[in-house]
């Protein structure tokens, strides 16, 4: 009996065992038998067994964890081998489950209860290249018990034990964003029974499908924030409410971004409990309206504020400035300047109230903000004088000085601050605003040949449009009668006017300039592709480059840092300061808290990210989110697709070569029949060729097509192959006596194509994609830019070479199939080559998603648009510059505010902490400083608005071809 046969009638004998599955490295089996029985009764016949467990474990924290229980495991003659984890152990041995337990649990960490497996999936943002799939592919590997389904920069599908909380935050320490995706299916693994002796195989699994719950993003409108301590505040309270996946507010636009399926009034409270204010933006209609409602009052509220501090604190100040005493030293004085600090406590309780408010709120959560620095720095300035005052015996007389001034022209410019920034922040979204405002208000119903203007909201989808001359297109639609000439610049850019004829699609918010169309109405309200562009860029203005993710960091310890180097500046002064030490403990202590808050630090990105990814929509250019502009302005080496990007995209057939007694037309119709089949865009060539020749196509069987080589079929009851030399040489079809006549089609720039019937090449047909007309001006730009442009092509490579010298390009990468685009990419990627890839956005996915920056080519169709990180609306590579161009632009400005916002708190606070007093002899006043950081977040605004006048350094003409 062989070994199987003798383990098979041992364990026959235990009672109640069922071998399920044997063989000569495993058994599966089910057994009431204990595991030592099974154990000894193998053992018996002379062989090895081991019990295999995979044990959820808690309690590892670090590496040491995990050593310390692979040292134990090691010291075990009944343990034969192991893989520890700070999530999981995998042990194979001769030894029970509760021996195991009890093995890990002396040495202080646990085995939790078996975890159900769920198949999850994520929609993934702040990926921009293969390099950051990687790193979130090791990272899912280090945290264990997660199996990759699917992984790529927009989504991620995985089967794992972890809830999706959990999930969530392992992509969020790698430093990405994800929400749960609305069809995610998750499936739940049960043991029928529970049992204290472990079967070696769970049977009787089940899955279960659970309806998919309703996942949105939800915008919400914000009041009271100030800061970027703020910012971190009201995350941190949205992130708390059950259903939120992920939240990203901005400070520059006031608003939060909310992706998830919660509670949306349990997400405000949850904002109103933070001590901040929230309301829900229904549509971007509503959501504009309000949010002007906000800056207008915003800015008159803080503008009149400011004027009534700076009326009481100027005249304070001028009398100082002038020679007028601010000492009490005298009954007079104490008198008159009690009666002003009544006038200034009557200021802080009414103009300045809110900062102490807000304050008080920030307190109460145990946080601090810019609105504390100020309370605590002018609230400490109007106590002393008071208390100098009310007590000026408690003062040496050289200390018996007021800073009501201090206190008003303080709460003044830091108001009058405020207000401007209103100002100038509400010039930041004109972009946005501009691409609402195409939208029209009503549009023309057409039923039963009677025509009727309607509100917007009364259209329907199927409906039948009029559309007029010099009128808006209401809805995306399809026109069905007359023909037009449509300006869509608007929407991509593109200086011409679009012809429309029936059959052409209309987008919402172009303009009609000369004819008169009917058009159905296809995509109405938020479905429309204006209102999912205006969708897309709102998003992207709310995301965050790595640079802001830096500065919330860097915010969200710098107030209580600042409190402290207050507090440390003002016990350097009081002991170790000339007399009279109170004075200067004051005058330093204050101007640190004032100088220090971080409003431009808070400012500095966002408010660079909301302005460029506007101007990009003027341009044309979509741009899923801020990482994306972060990598783009790195980027080095552009690859560019040949067709359909250098190219027209609409292929020509040339050229017609036959072999046999075929005519040229003969062949056509062969070729034409044959590639019914296909949606490549040669084959439309081909039978666009045909249809204009008159020719009857004949019906084709067996059609199938080969990625990367070509088709087959039969037509006639004969065998017929199109494709290219590799389809050739796969089939034995020799074709090397064609050489020349392929030679020449290819020296012309077209694609030869061969075509054969039963096994013998009966012809070559060339097929052209001629040149877009800026396709040489846009690589040269590149060139000139410093980037290395690259051709990559499934085409031959003589035709590719004839393309890339008529441009001027050196690299080219051609006969690629197209899995294989992909490999080249990371093969630039490893050569140190940062990769933006330029293709339609459909064929060239794998690239795409590969490439450090994906820009999709085309007419903003809706795969690109879901896709690609940057989607091109109009169909130029020009648009490649551009977007690469303001990227460059858009991160120099964000270092530009950073810049300007780090060295202006890295010199002010030691300035206001009195390093020059040596120097100087005097102290920087509070007055001075109030005034610079209201200036600093005003030149952070300012310097970010700059971003609206930028210019591409190609302007295209209105005279050029589409």
């Amino acid at each position: 009996m062989n070994c199987v046969g003798k383990i098979r009638s041992a364990l026959a004998q235990l009672p109640d065992c069922q071998i399920i599955d044997i063989n000569t490295k495993q058994i599966t089996l089910s057994s009431d038998s204990p595991l030592k029985a099974i154990y000894q009764k193998i053992k018996t016949l002379g062989y090895q067994v081991g019990f295999n467990y995979q044990l959820p474990l808690s309690g590892l924290s670090c590496g040491r964890c995990v050593a310390k229980v692979e040292n134990a495991f090691s010291q075990r003659d009944d343990i034969f081998s192991y893989t520890v984890t700070k999530q999981q152990a995998d042990v194979t041995g001769a030894l029970s489950e509760q021996t195991l337990t009890d093995l890990i649990s002396s040495l202080g960490y646990q085995v939790v209860s078996e975890p159900t497996a769920n198949t999850l999936t994520f929609s993934l943002s702040g990926l921009s290249c293969g390099r950051c799939v990687a790193k979130l592919t090791d990272k899912f590997n280090e945290a264990g018990n997660i199996e990759i389904i699917e992984l790529d920069k927009t989504h991620t599908k995985l089967l794992t034990t972890y809830s999706a909380s959990d999930v969530i935050a392992i992509i969020t320490d790698a430093g990405y964003h994800a929400f749960k995706d609305p069809n995610t299916v998750v499936s739940n693994a049960a043991e029928e029974n529970e049992e204290t002796e472990p079967r070696l195989t769970v049977e009787n699994s089940q899955s279960e499908a659970i309806k998919p719950t309703t996942n949105n993003v939800q915008q919400l409108l914000l009041s009271g924030m100030t800061c970027a301590s703020c910012v971190a505040s009201v995350e941190k309270a949205i992130k708390q409410v059950a259903g939120v996946e992920s939240v990203n507010v901005n400070l520059a636009e006031r608003t939060a971004l909310v992706a998830g399926s919660p509670n949306i009034a349990q997400v405000i409270q949850a904002v109103k409990d933070a001590g901040y204010g929230a309301e829900v933006s229904e549509d971007e209609q509503t959501r504009r309206q309000r949010q002007q409602e906000q800056n207008t009052q915003t800015f008159k509220t803080h503008l009149r504020n400011a004027c009534i501090a700076l009326s009481l604190g100027v005249p304070m100040m001028a009398w100082g400035v002038f020679g007028g005493s601010m000492m009490i030293d005298s009954t007079t004085s104490q008198l008159a300047w009690g009666f002003v600090g009544l006038i200034t406590l009557l200021l802080l309780v009414t103009v300045g109230k809110d900062f102490y408010i807000n304050s008080w709120k920030a307190f109460k959560h145990h946080r601090a903000t810019m609105d504390t620095l100020v309370a605590l720095g002018t609230g400490a300035a109007w106590l002393f004088s008071m208390l100098v005052v009310l007590k000026p015996d408690m003062f040496p007389t050289a200390a018996r000085h007021v800073y009501f001034e201090a206190t008003a022209m303080i709460i003044g410019l830091i108001t009058l601050g405020h207000a401007l920034e209103a100002r100038a922040r509400s010039q930041t979204s004109k972009a946005l605003e501009r691409l609402i405002d195409l939208q029209p208000q009503t549009a023309i119903v057409v039923e039963n040949g009677i025509e009727t203007e309607r509100p917007l909201s009364d259209v329907k989808s199927e409906m039948i449009l009029r559309l007029r001359p010099g009128a808006k297109v209401a809805v995306d639609g399809v026109v069905i009668e007359g023909n037009t000439y449509i300006d869509e610049s608007m929407l991509t850019g593109e200086p011409l006017a679009v012809h429309k004829q029936t059959g052409d699609k209309v987008r919402a918010g172009t303009i009609n300039q000369q004819g008169s169309l009917l058009f159905k109405a296809e995509h109405i309200g938020s479905d429309t592709m204006l209102a999912r562009i205006i969708q897309l860029v709102r998003q992207a203005q709310s995301s965050k480059p790595a640079l802001a993710r830096l500065a919330d960091t860097i915010s969200s310890i710098f107030v209580p840092s600042v409190m402290i180097i207050a507090i440390v500046t003002a016990m350097v002064w009081y002991y170790f300061g000339p007399a009279p030490s109170s004075v200067y403990m004051l005058v330093a202590a204050t101007t640190v808290l004032i100088i220090a808050c971080p409003c431009a630090l808070g400012l500095a990105t966002p408010m660079s990210v909301t302005v460029g990814v506007g101007r990009a929509a003027e341009l044309g250019i979509l741009i899923r989110d801020a990482e994306a502009m972060q990598q783009a302005a790195n980027i080095d080496t552009v690859v560019l697709d040949k067709t359909g990007t250098l190219t027209e995209g609409k292929p020509q057939v040339v050229s017609i070569h036959s072999y046999n007694n075929l005519s040229e037309e003969q062949l056509l119709q062969l070729t034409a029949s044959l590639e019914q089949g296909s949606e490549h865009p040669l084959a439309n060539a081909i039978i666009q060729s045909a249809k204009q020749k008159g020719l009857t196509l004949s019906p084709v069987s067996d059609f199938a097509a080969t990625a990367g080589m070509g088709v087959s079929g039969i037509v006639n009851a004969q065998s017929v192959m199109l494709g290219n030399e590799k389809l050739m040489g796969k089939h034995n079809i020799e074709i090397s006596q064609v050489q020349d006549d392929f030679d020449r089609i290819a020296a012309q720039g077209a694609t030869p194509v061969y075509l054969a019937q039963n096994n013998q090449l009966i012809g070559i047909i060339g097929i052209s994609d001629p040149l877009r007309r800026d396709s040489l001006s846009a690589v040269k730009r590149m060139q000139d830019m410093g980037l290395t442009v690259v051709m990559l092509t499934g085409d031959s490579y003589k035709t590719a070479q004839v393309i890339a010298n008529k441009l001027g390009i050196n690299d080219v990468v051609a006969d690629v199939l197209p899995d294989g685009k992909a490999a080249q990419i990371k093969q630039l990627q490893q050569q140190g080559k940062r990769v933006a890839m330029v293709g339609d956005g459909i064929n060239d996915a794998p690239a795409l998603a590969l490439a450090e920056v994906g820009i999709a080519m085309g007419s903003g169709t809706d795969v690109a648009i879901e896709s690609a990180q940057f989607t091109l609306m109009r169909h130029s590579l020009h648009g490649v510059a551009d977007a690469l161009e303001l990227s460059k632009a858009t991160l120099r400005n964000m270092k530009e505010n950073l810049f300007g916002a780090f060295i202006y708190n890295s010199l002010g606070i030691p300035v206001a902490a009195g390093v020059l007093y040596p120097l100087t002899g005097a102290l920087l006043s509070p007055v001075i400083a109030g005034a610079a950081m209201a200036l600093s977040s005003i030149t952070v605004v300012t310097n970010a608005n700059r971003l609206r006048l930028f210019k591409p350094s190609y302007q295209p003409q209105a005279t050029e071809e589409k």
